[in-house]
């Protein structure tokens, strides 16, 4: 009889992977498992924005980013056995509160932080404090999976629109700046939110982190790249703006756009990212060979030791921490029912010395898709001035009934209307600029929740965080005031007029919102 073969058998995943961390890392992947599920819909929201928004299609490299981290840290990781840390679950509840302050508000980019925040603290929980220190750099770099950046738009749009006015200039074609539109003898040129180059910097600056930590040690070199990962991509994209124009005064507008849309985007892009990493390759002090974590002397440190006095049994954390979760959706779930009582019905009222009047000029209306109540009215006093009033009035806020979310306000979305310049400062509200064609208007819009009269949406959300957390309700108002430039008194004048005779703009909208 033949005697029995072994066969030659490949060691599975869970075999190669030392016996210390097996149990810790099932119980890291049954974590995250967890925050993903009971998360979905803010995980759905920022998937979503990775694939259909250009700004954020580099963020699909971060995970595999991620992984390479660690990867590299795989041998000097051996060396470490994984504890839990029970302090990693403060950071969790933490991150569990920010979460549930923005779902209450609607705040987007709050629940999408947070969720990444309770993936890291729930790594530090089931893995410990010395394997977390082993980690510090990847899991600061799942920060990066935030989508984050669309705020600095406006900034972008001015800064671009100026360094592009410059280079029109210094190249010798007659041209005048107006906010963020260019006129130059081939035509009027708009420094649009796709031109602002956001998209270019957030990348950039995810680039930029990772080669500092990758390519040097040196921490003087490191700031120094990072200070022209932030400036070169700006300076780049208003020289790409800069290009547009110059090109169409010799091929025509069509010709500059269409070159624009073939060269310019990630191609450019690309050409400047290659320039930054050429510039610096002299520069790069990281041993090829260099580990980026010393294993043993992390184990040996009498401060990871005295921290890791704080460890407690995996499974019972995973326990707690599940708990917690469960615990703010429901208290989520509980908060989104807190709505403010509304009058069935509301009006605009009468202002003194002002008197009813028909819309002139190209239309305007602002959006407010999620009010439970719309008014838009006109007025006009004796002297010809007239202001447009846009009223919205809602019984919460949450997504979907943001009187602050991304198109809605004074800026109708899909039309001709388009943001120019900041405007006029009027001593509180947002004041902008808008123009349409040959028409240009002055909006000025205020916030009002309980006694706070702002044009800040921080302090909206925070105000309204309060009720929600409270369980107390009151409603929010939206109220916007506009002009159009060209009539017998000025758009600045008009709104300065308007707001005198109604006095307290705050008390004008509380009477509004609690019509019988």
């Amino acid at each position: 009889m033949l005697p029995d073969l072994a066969l030659p058998r490949r060691a599975t995943l869970t075999e190669r992977l030392p016996e210390t961390w097996r149990k810790p890392l099932l119980h890291l992947a049954l974590g995250w498992t967890l925050l993903l599920v009971l998360f979905a819909p803010v995980v759905a929201d920022i998937v979503g924005q990775y694939w259909n928004s250009s700004t954020y299609n580099h963020v699909l490299f971060v995970p595999l980013i991620l992984g390479w981290l660690v990867g590299v840290r795989a041998p000097e990781l051996a060396k470490l056995a994984p504890r839990g840390w029970w302090p990693g679950l403060l950071g969790l509840a933490g991150a569990l509160f920010l979460w549930l302050l923005g779902d209450v508000t609607g705040l987007a980019l709050a629940t999408h932080l947070a969720l990444v925040v309770a993936l890291q603290a729930m790594a530090v929980t089931m893995l410990g404090v010395r394997v977390s220190v082993a980690l510090l750099f990847p899991l600061a770099y799942m920060l990066f999976l935030v989508p984050f950046g669309d705020e600095l738009v406006p900034t972008l749009q001015m800064i671009t629109a100026a360094i592009t006015i410059a280079f029109t200039h210094w190249s010798g074609i007659p041209a005048e700046i107006n906010g963020v539109f260019i006129d130059t003898p081939v035509g009027l040129f708009e420094v649009a939110e796709a031109c602002s180059g956001v998209k270019f910097l957030v990348a950039m600056v995810a680039l930029g982190t990772l080669a500092t930590h990758v390519c040097f040690t040196s921490w003087k070199r490191r700031t120094l790249f990072m200070v022209a990962a932030v400036v070169l991509p700006i300076f780049a994209n208003g020289v790409r703006a800069w290009g547009t124009i110059f090109i169409a005064q010799s091929q025509g507008i069509e010709f500059a756009v269409g070159f624009d849309h073939i060269f310019y985007g990630w191609v450019f892009f690309a050409l400047v990212m290659g320039l930054l990493l050429a510039l610096a390759w002299p520069w790069f002090d990281r041993p090829q060979a260099d580990p980026f974590i010393d294993g043993e002397a992390i184990a040996r440190s009498p401060l990871l030791a005295a921290l890791d006095a704080f460890s407690a049994p995996v499974t019972r954390l995973l326990v707690v921490g599940a708990a917690l979760a469960l615990g703010f959706v429901a208290w989520s779930a509980q908060a989104r029912q807190v709505e403010a009582v509304l009058p069935q019905e509301i009006a605009l009222p009468d202002v003194a010395g002002w008197e009813w009047t028909d819309p002139s000029g190209l239309w305007w209306e602002p959006r407010a898709a999620g009010a439970d109540h719309r008014l838009l009215g006109f007025y006009r006093d004796a002297d010809g001035a007239q202001v447009d009033v846009f009223y919205a009035l809602y019984a919460a806020q949450d997504e979907g009934r943001e009187a602050g979310a991304f198109g809605e306000g004074a800026l109708m979305p899909g039309t001709d209307w388009r943001w120019h310049s900041p405007g006029p400062d009027f001593g509180g509200g947002i004041s902008e600029r808008i123009r349409a064609g040959d028409f240009h208007r002055v909006t000025l819009t205020f916030y009002r929740h309980r006694d706070m009269l702002s044009g800040s949406l921080v302090r909206l959300k925070l105000s309204n965080m309060h009720d929600r957390l409270a369980f107390d309700p009151h409603p929010t108002m939206l109220l916007i005031l506009s002009a159009s430039e060209g009539g017998p008194v000025s758009a600045e004048e008009s709104l300065r007029r308007f707001l005198a005779s109604t006095d307290d703009s705050g008390a004008w909208m509380d009477r509004i919102a609690l019509q019988p």
